[in-house]
């Protein structure tokens, strides 16, 4: 990897993280809605100390930490690296301010270019470390743009984040379903471009032969699923589904608001009709499967979605599917810290594919394994639907 790029994309993706800050106030830097969304704050914290944590303290031996407390207080999640402050307690840290943090971000990036215009051409250790930390950084643009949503969705007055950012407006450009032939095709990446550990152990899976909609469901389909009872039908979901649905009272996608008989929800460009053309979103997978189940199809499994994806017009949302977040065969986790970013969390997940409107540029492909667990919705999700039998 040659040097002018690598500071190139390095620039490009951490500046990317700011811009999503820009239409903020100072105030909505802090908030943290729920334990599993993480403030603005928080994330523009932890990306730099991914890169200060992984290339700087390990290969610049004349580097000066910026802070002895911030690694504990932006690690996420890296046992290996030591103690880190719980993920529910990310909103309590009114300290560090907005500005200390943005302090931080400066330092190690004024730190990791001046590192990195020692090298003509990138060491492959260091090389790795910042492809990692690069697409790291992606992930978390995505996941800060769903955080933000959240916090402001729950905000009585609907603030509009950013008029001209519309992720939840799409609507499909084909119809119809596509036959996946039966027979083995190979999963896994390959080649020579970036991809995480998940996604490595290239193997072959037998398919039988399937019929799959070209189309994601729609939010107006999706309203007659609630209109026909879909959510007071115990006969068509899961039990873990119907008990998370009894328990926090779920009788409509995240976001949704029955206002005067209409149903409304919110975007980040405010508090809006919903228009029933455009691509349904932030569903959970105990919905998608009540959804499935009431029109007698089914989700596809990830090897089925890899399979056929050449075929599908995919993009605008993440689509759940019906496989365990399990590894490949041959899959094993590189030693260390690094070791723990995508290994140990292949329990009690589900596999989403595809990428959404929210997914940061450059950062999807056909065989990306994103994770969540059944009962997500504040991601932007989707369902795609295949027939339970050829007809």
């Amino acid at each position: 990897m040659a040097l002018k790029p690598s500071i190139q994309e390095y620039t490009r993706v951490r500046e990317y993280t700011v811009s999503i800050c820009a239409p903020l106030e100072t105030e909505d830097f802090v908030p943290q809605a729920v334990y599993y969304a993480s403030p603005p704050k928080w994330h523009l914290a932890h990306t730099t100390w991914f890169f200060e944590q992984f290339l700087l303290k390990p290969f610049l031996q004349e580097y000066v930490e910026f802070h002895p407390d911030f690694s504990f207080l932006f690690n996420s999640y890296y046992n290996n690296v030591g103690k880190r402050s719980l993920r529910a307690d990310r909103g309590n840290m009114t300290r560090p301010t907005v500005k200390k943090v943005l302090d931080y971000r400066d330092h190690v990036d004024h730190n990791v270019k001046a590192f990195l215009k020692q090298f003509e051409e990138l060491p492959k250790d260091v090389s790795a470390i910042m492809a990692i930390g690069l697409n790291h950084e992606e992930q978390h643009q995505e996941l800060m743009i769903s955080d933000l949503k959240y916090a402001l969705g729950h905000n009585p007055l609907f603030p509009v984040y950013q008029e001209s950012f519309k992720p939840e407006y799409v609507k499909n450009k084909t119809e119809g379903f596509v036959t996946l032939n039966a027979g083995v095709y190979e999963i896994g990446h390959k080649g020579e471009g970036f991809s995480f550990d998940n996604e490595h152990g290239r193997h072959r899976v037998f398919c039988e032969e399937a019929s799959i909609s070209r189309s994601l469901v729609t939010n107006g389909e999706y309203i007659e699923f609630i209109e026909a009872g879909g959510y007071d039908d115990f006969n068509l979901w899961l039990d873990e589904g119907w008990t998370w649905k009894l328990e926090n009272a779920i009788d409509s996608p995240l976001y949704w608001h029955l206002i005067r008989g209409v149903w409304h929800h919110y975007t980040l460009s405010g508090l809006k009709e919903v228009e029933k053309d455009d691509i349904l979103c932030h569903i959970s997978y105990y919905e998608a499967i009540a959804y499935a189940e009431w029109k007698k199809m089914r989700l596809l499994t990830e090897f089925e979605w890899e399979a056929i994806s050449p075929e599908l017009n995919w993009g605008s949302r993440w689509e759940w599917t019906q496989s365990a977040y399990l590894p490949y065969p041959g899959f094993s986790k590189p030693e260390g810290a690094v070791g723990e970013y995508n290994g140990k969390f292949m329990v009690n997940q589900m596999v989403l594919r595809g990428a959404s409107l929210a997914t940061s540029p450059s950062h999807s492909r056909p065989t990306y394994r994103n994770f969540f667990h059944p009962q997500f919705q504040w991601q932007f999700t989707g369902i795609r639907l295949a027939k339970r039998q050829l007809t």
